[in-house]
């Protein structure tokens, strides 16, 4: 009977130890499911760094840099069209909406620009003043997104305030 009972038990802790394999099972997924899983966890609308300007290259703090980035390029801007004296014949309190992207190399190009027709009228010269500001200062880095320059697109609005002579 001894002998039954050590056969028995034997025999019991062989099959546990051969049922038992299946929770140590490592299960393999092919790269293509990894990468097909990974694309899909990537939030494509948002990057990793921010295209930089020189006065923007030691901020790592990735909101600081998109401030830093979208203020450098409003305060270049606002520079840039009050270098000359404009004289309007109504007060102004519009508007103007830039849209523009950084490509991969990090060049700066307008897609369209939205001017209210009472600032062409007062002001003709502002849309040719952004473009040629937005034309002179360039980012000296592109965004980053896992650590691969990609394009970026942004929207600019610059709030044109004056008052009539």
């Amino acid at each position: 009977i001894k002998m039954k009972i050590k056969s028995v038990i034997g025999l019991l802790i062989l099959s546990l130890f051969f049922y038992s394999c299946e929770y140590f099972e490592t299960k393999k997924i092919s790269s293509e499911t990894f990468v097909k899983d990974e694309i899909k966890s990537i939030n494509w609308k948002d990057v990793d760094q921010y295209p930089i300007f020189k006065n923007c290259e030691l901020i790592s703090n990735k909101e600081q840099q998109k401030s830093c980035f979208e203020s450098t390029l409003s305060s270049y801007i606002y520079l840039s069209i009050n270098v000359e004296e404009t004289v309007v014949t109504t007060d102004l309190n519009e508007t103007v909406t830039i849209d523009f992207m950084v490509d991969k190399k990090g060049k700066l190009m307008i897609t369209s620009m939205i001017i209210d027709s009472l600032i062409s009228a007062q002001i003709p010269l502002m849309e040719k003043n952004i473009k040629n500001a937005m034309d002179s200062i360039q980012p000296i880095a592109p965004a980053y997104k896992r650590g691969i320059p990609v394009k970026t697109s942004f929207q600019l609005p610059l709030e044109i305030k004056t008052i009539a002579n």
